[in-house]
């Protein structure tokens, strides 16, 4: 296992020679974010549970430990991590997992990354070791810096162990299939947020509208009953595909983008997008194909949202809605605050970060 000793020494030694640093996990994610320069910092040797209580729901891992170690040694207790994070690769790590803050589509329902992130320890930009949080939701007073690592794509700070709450598995589960436009599926949805359903995922393409519910058998079915539609066999399929990106929809080479917006939004013009969209979170999160980058961006911002180039982005692109001049300020302070030689990341999320 990679010694903790060492990776100080690493990161001391880039600050006194100012010397960039790529900090590096299974590689799974890579794709995200834009490019960077440096020297390797390979974490995927730093891994291992370091304490897991089922009966707490608590787990404490190391940065490198890989996702799907973790996720089958909760699963033997019937439990999971409730942002039902995507992997992309058997190698994903915990560290990568946490830094990029990707949720899947459990995340409008049971929460994000940053919501079941308790605690954790990590290397700054001056070689310190620094701890954040504890494994109790009551240990964290004030503002809670460990979130800050959350998303932030490795640019605060080398991440040796995070603590993470977790969920038990639901009892039962099953996906209903209805036909369902995009303002129908606003409609529906609306409704049912209004009501004491198990919403738990949604997703809708091409007309089909399917939406997944978890909990007390008794509960979904009465669910059901409301709901409608049409029962989804193998719906695990369906949805592991999603969050992976294995579906259909995501094997085009063009620019992938990732809109974030207000549930009921206006549908986006068609004129910003080739093809088709995916809609998932409830309307929340919108799928699509575009080489009008500055376009969607612009539009997103409108309707009070954002939109990420995810995948494929074009030369010259903004990956990330740049943002306004006070909050750029108050990004590069903390860059400044916690890797004062701007060596962690250089440029992964922005050119001056």
């Amino acid at each position: 296992m990679l010694d903790i000793q060492d990776l100080t020494a690493q990161v001391q030694h880039a600050a006194a020679t100012k010397t960039p640093l790529q900090i590096q996990g299974g590689g799974s994610k890579h794709f995200y974010g834009a490019a960077t320069a440096g020297t390797p910092l390979i974490m995927a040797e730093y891994q291992g549970i370091i304490n897991y209580e089922p009966s707490e729901l608590v787990i404490t891992a190391r940065a490198g430990t890989l996702l799907k170690e973790i996720e089958q040694l909760l699963a033997q207790q019937g439990q999971m991590l409730g942002f039902e994070p995507p992997r992309f690769s058997d190698h994903a790590t915990l560290g990568g997992t946490i830094a990029c803050g990707l949720s899947g589509p459990r995340r409008p329902y049971a929460g994000a990354v940053r919501d079941f992130v308790l605690g954790v320890t990590l290397i700054n930009g001056q070689g310190q070791r620094l701890k954040f949080g504890g494994q109790v939701m009551k240990n964290v007073a004030g503002y809670d810096l460990s979130r800050l690592m959350c998303g932030a794509l490795g640019t605060l700070g080398v991440l040796l162990d995070i603590s993470l709450k977790v969920i038990p598995k639901p009892h039962y589960e099953e996906t209903r299939v209805l036909s369902a436009t995009f303002p129908q599926m606003q409609s529906l949805l609306a409704d049912i947020g209004r009501q004491p359903v198990p919403v738990s995922a949604t997703l809708q393409h091409e007309d089909q509208l399917y939406i997944r519910l978890s909990g007390a058998q008794g509960g979904v079915r009465e669910a059901i009953q409301r709901i409608g539609g049409d029962t989804l066999a193998d719906s695990d399929s369906l949805w592991h595909n999603l969050k992976e990106q294995q579906h259909g929809f995501f094997q085009q080479p063009t620019p992938l983008w990732r809109v974030s917006l207000p549930p009921m939004a206006a549908a986006i013009p068609d004129s910003l997008y080739d093809g088709q969209i995916l809609t998932e979170w409830g309307g929340a999160l919108r799928w699509l194909y575009s080489q009008q980058g500055e376009q969607i961006q612009q539009w997103a911002k409108a309707q009070g949202g954002h939109a990420t180039c995810f995948r494929n982005p074009m030369a010259g692109t903004h990956i990330f809605t740049p943002l306004p001049a006070p909050l750029l300020a108050l990004h590069q302070r903390l860059k400044a605050r916690f890797d004062p030689e701007h060596i962690f990341n250089i440029g992964r999320i922005y050119p001056d970060l």
